[in-house]
């Protein structure tokens, strides 16, 4: 994108977010991030403080550089991807392009306290979702059975066989509990 400053142009490279929310404006106001490098100077455009400021965490990741931030900030927006840390949502970074499980545990682990912080101090703590439908809860107990190191093969037998027997249970943890007790 180019932004005309009093007859000059600037290149600002914005998120696809920032994109969706100025594309039909004639006029507006970005917050703006400059890199400076030996070889270049860089513009990051925000359309908003708050993605602007998760920007910058995201920056003091190890690993993730500026086009990274701006990358996981076009694929999720910065609630999205506040809520995505804070209940260690490893697959929501993951469909992000350049971003691998490696990374995704990188970013969780250095921002989590960070933005729990931040959210808890705003008031805007997300709520984690227990009671899933059916259809999801045997994925995620199949994924965080998986996650403690059993193999898929028994899993997949013990949850399928598990809610087969519990058809009331609602909550990961409750289907959870039951399976581990079997074990």
């Amino acid at each position: 994108m180019h932004v005309d400053i009093g007859g000059i142009a600037y290149e600002v490279n914005i998120s696809l977010n920032t994109y969706t929310q100025l594309e039909a404006l004639d006029e507006v106001r970005l917050h703006c991030h400059l890199i400076v490098r030996e070889t270049e100077q860089t513009l990051y455009g925000f359309m908003d403080v708050v993605e602007k400021e998760l920007f910058h965490k995201l920056l003091s990741v190890k690993g993730i550089g500026p086009n990274t931030a701006r990358v996981i900030l076009s694929y999720l927006s910065p609630q999205e991807t506040k809520n995505a840390i804070i209940q260690d949502n490893v697959q929501a970074f993951k469909k992000v392009k350049g971003v691998g499980p490696k990374t995704a545990k990188q970013i969780i682990l250095d921002l989590k306290d960070k933005i729990a912080k931040e959210e808890l101090s705003a008031g805007t703590l997300p709520q984690i979702e227990t009671q899933v439908p059916a259809s999801g809860l045997r994925e995620e107990a199949i994924s965080a059975l998986m996650n403690l190191g059993f193999q898929r093969t028994q899993v997949l037998k013990l949850v399928d066989k598990s809610m087969a027997d519990h058809s009331e249970i609602t909550q990961v943890e409750v289907l959870l509990r039951v399976i581990l007790k079997q074990l």
